[in-house]
């Protein structure tokens, strides 16, 4: 019996119960994991039951107990269970689990009285037995003839079951007289107490179990094996079918904690249009796409979530493994192939701001698999594909989709909460299958262009504009690859730039460090077009200047800035957690929005000036807009420069007089007084002594001299890569014997390998993290300023190591672990790449 077999609606409630953040598990035994038997002796388990429960406990947060009313010893030495299994006997006055009923002198008296009584009562009736536990007595009749049967309860009730201090419960063929107050629904309550247990689920046969489904509320689910009255909300009909839910809670739960085999992080490659992006896994799996927009909720979640949070699979029937993926030159344009078959996936450009196109052409000769399964809102909205003659609709979402498709047919199943279709098609030479997903409309009509022109239309957007930059020397392709990365990280409707592509991909494997990083932060914005003006291209500073003024439009002034907002210029939302998904290789929480959006972040008006100055100087001129930002800027700096604030590692710790924040405080009045000199503007008096002032202020009380090297704040003696900008920035010459010591420390602590880690102090969050690539370019960068080249060279050549096969870099590297960690592709990441070749050909 497979999962399938069992009821659409049961299925669909495991599926939700398995996602709960702490289970309990827990069944009573006879008729539920053995099957009812004619000689209770001889009552064994399935082992299919067995097996599953053994799993179930040893997952994590997760707890299995079996609740039933035989005697403990009895219980273990029938069942045979594992120790990781809890066994609650007698109806849960015993316990495996270190607390028992204990009994006090009356209740072992009445004990011995009942013993007597129940013994006179039934002595010599055939097929009566008493069974004899520590705190109750069970009379079972199941083996005698009807009439003495009828005649033992009967004599039973009406005698010692009216006994004061006498606690009844009656099953099948059994009535247990307990001399302390207990039931399976009070045993229950106690076992979910001591796990902690946010939802429970209970299977059982027996009309004592229904004490139990009794107490099951809210998110917890009761399933009733067999016939009878319940109160339970579902029904399976005997064991065996309990051993196939058990195998399904176990595999649905196993998926959620821990997810499905996730590809490495930077194997993935990123698909791009103006204002969209997607991931695909090396195997032509669509694994993440978010409508409308790049910030908005998933409609294909797999990465987060594994095949049940949504995906888009195409590969051949057989023979599954591809022999590669490219980028086609200078396009965000990839291939996927095999042994004759090749996968084409771009997304659409010139389309409407509420549309998302993603067209997948299948080519070659080899029969083809395809699996489409949305499921939007991250999963949360239960789909209805509906097939049509050109393709499927997707129904029941806020958002329309279609999925053109014209040729293939389609096989429809569901899950009971949503439907996934699959087909089998073969592509020829002369005719590939052409697959349109379009996001935001229900047009499934013929495009007025064909596949062929729109793929030409997609390529030269990228390639038209990667023709103009102005490249380094050093690692020339993959500078490309990573301009074209940032450029398809920006909104160009908005001007808003993502920080990086995806929410929640892990810090550490299994950790809590989980971020969302698809929103535009004014600081990450600012380095990311900073990076593109130095290879030529303006346009995307321009958009995010016009982005930056209009939130800025919305405020009172600089100091109001919040850190980060949505690639619209709005406010993002109160972070959250979708508790449905169970991360990427079960790193949980995913979270969606940022509480560093509520942070003070002093440090981020430096970035902002320094593009200014950047583009000012390429474009020969300042524009009145951008000069007024700047002044306002400076002047809130004047105000507030001498604040601790929450930095740029944005640490959920109290805030501190961090080295970094006060260093780019002084190069936005440093920038601002450069700029009103070259292109003379007024600016007020007080600057130039301002700062004068912020550069003593870092001199004094950001060196440490017990630690010799300019430390993260000026209260401890903790290291800080971002402290070397200390010297990056031009406050301290390079030369100073301060700023080499400082390299020499920071190498010295937060190197490791090929990475730069940001820093190794206790920032009030559980578990570690990889390093950054970031922090490495900053690295390789201070190398070069020291006189280091050699060491910069080979810092940088790990760093390009450390890309994908595609030329894509997260935000981290692992160098124990020798993997990827955080979200992908990075902006942070692949500006500090950029840069870092520039330096090393002499075009910086």
């Amino acid at each position: 019996m497979t999962a399938e077999s069992l009821p659409a609606e049961l299925r669909r409630a495991i599926m939700h119960i398995a996602r709960t953040p702490r289970l309990l598990v827990a069944c009573d035994y006879d008729g539920t994991l053995s099957p009812i038997v004619e000689n209770p002796d001889t009552a064994r388990p399935l082992p299919e039951s067995v097996g599953a429960l053994r799993s179930l406990a040893g997952l994590h947060e997760t707890t299995t107990s079996v609740i039933s009313g035989r005697a403990l010893r009895d219980l273990a030495t029938l069942s045979r269970l594992p120790a990781e299994v809890h066994l609650v006997g007698s109806h849960g006055s015993e316990f495996d689990i270190g607390f028992v009923h204990e009994l006090d002198a009356a209740a072992h008296e009445l004990h011995r009285k009942l013993e007597v009584e129940l013994d006179r009562l039934v002595g010599g009736i055939p097929g009566v037995s008493l069974e004899i536990k520590p705190a109750s007595i069970a009379v079972h009749v199941r083996r005698a003839s009807e009439e003495d049967a009828a005649q033992v309860l009967r004599s039973v009730h009406e005698g010692p079951c009216q006994w004061h201090g006498v606690t009844v419960t009656d099953g099948k063929a059994v009535v247990e007289l307990a001399v302390v107050s207990t039931d399976k629904g009070r045993a229950l309550d106690i076992v979910r107490h001591q796990a902690g247990a946010t939802a429970a689920l209970f299977l059982g046969d027996d009309v004592t179990d229904e004490k139990a489904f009794a107490r099951l509320s809210g998110p917890d689910l009761g399933i009733k094996v067999g016939e009878g009255e319940s109160i339970a909300q579902y029904r399976v009909p005997d064991t065996d079918t309990v051993a196939t839910v058990l195998a399904f809670v176990l595999e649905e739960r196993r998926n959620w904690l821990y997810g499905e085999q996730a590809p490495p992080i930077e194997r993935l490659s990123m698909l791009a249009n103006e204002r969209s992006v997607a991931l695909l896994t090396p195997d032509a799996r669509l694994t993440w796409l978010c409508h409308p927009g790049a910030d908005a909720p998933a409609v294909f979640a797999d990465l987060l979530g594994g095949s049940g949070a949504g995906h888009f699979s195409i590969g051949p029937r057989h023979n599954g493994l591809p022999l590669g993926q490219r980028y086609l030159p200078n396009t965000m344009t990839v291939e996927t192939r095999w042994s004759r078959l090749l996968v084409t996936d771009y997304l659409e450009q010139e389309l409407a701001s509420h549309r998302t196109d993603l067209v997948r052409v299948i080519s070659g000769e080899a029969e083809t698999s395809i699996v489409f399964a949305p499921r939007p809102e991250f999963g949360g909205v239960p789909v209805r594909l509906l097939q049509e003659d050109d393709g499927l609709r997707v129904l029941g979402t806020s958002e329309p989709f279609v999925l053109r498709a014209p040729g293939v047919t389609w096989e429809i199943t569901s899950d009971g909460l949503h439907d996934t279709a699959t087909a089998v098609a073969q592509p020829t030479p002369e005719r590939p299958i052409v697959l349109e997903l379009r996001c935001g409309t229900t047009d499934m009509g013929r495009h007025e262009l064909t596949e062929v022109d729109r793929r030409e239309r997609a390529g030269a957007y990228w390639s038209d504009w990667a023709m103009t930059l102005k490249l380094p020397s050093v690692e020339t392709e993959l500078v490309r690859r990573s301009a074209l990365t940032l450029r398809g990280l920006v909104d160009t409707d908005t001007g808003g730039v993502l920080a990086a592509a995806t929410t929640s991909l892990p810090e550490e494997i299994g950790g809590v460090r989980n971020w969302d990083y698809r929103y535009c932060w004014i600081r990450d914005a600012a380095m990311t077009v900073r990076e593109l003006v130095a290879l030529g291209s303006t346009a995307e500073a321009e958009g995010y200047l016009r982005w930056l003024h209009g939130v800025l439009a919305t405020l009172a002034g600089p100091e109001r800035l919040h850190p980060l907002y949505t690639l619209a210029g709005t406010q993002i939302g109160a972070e959250a957690v979708i508790d449905s998904l169970p991360g990427y290789s079960g790193s949980r929480p995913v979270r969606v929005g940022n509480l560093a959006n509520h942070q003070v972040q002093l440090d981020v008006f430096g970035p902002v000036v320094q593009l200014v100055v950047d583009l000012a100087e390429l474009r020969g001129g300042l524009r009145d807009e951008d000069w007024q930002m700047v002044r306002a800027m400076a002047e809130a700096v004047d105000r507030r420069w001498f604040e601790p604030d929450h930095g740029i590692w944005e640490e959920r710790h109290v805030p501190r007089h961090r080295v970094y924040s006060r260093v780019m405080c002084w190069l936005t009045i440093d920038r601002a007084v450069a700029l009103a000199q070259r292109y003379d503007r007024e600016m007020p008096a007080n600057w130039p002594a301002l700062r004068d002032a912020i550069a003593a202020d870092v001199l004094e009380h950001g060196w440490n001299p017990e630690v010799r090297a300019f430390t993260t704040a000026y209260d401890g003696t903790d290291l800080d890569a971002a402290s070397l900008f200390v010297g990056l920035s031009g406050l301290l010459d390079p030369s100073d014997e301060r700023f080499q010591l400082t390299v020499t420390a920071i190498e010295g602590e937060l190197r490791s390998g090929s990475t730069v880690y940001r820093y190794r102090r206790d920032d009030g969050l559980p578990g570690n993290e990889g390093g950054f690539h970031l922090c490495a370019a900053w690295m390789i960068e201070a190398y070069l300023l020291t006189g280091r080249r050699t060491e910069a060279e080979e810092l940088f050549e790990q760093m390009v190591d450390a890309a994908g096969p595609t030329g894509l870099l997260p935000e981290q590297y692992d160098p124990i672990a020798e993997r990827s960690l955080g979200n992908h592709p990075q902006a942070y990441s692949h500006l500090g790449l950029i840069r870092c070749a520039s330096l090393l050909a002499g075009t910086a």
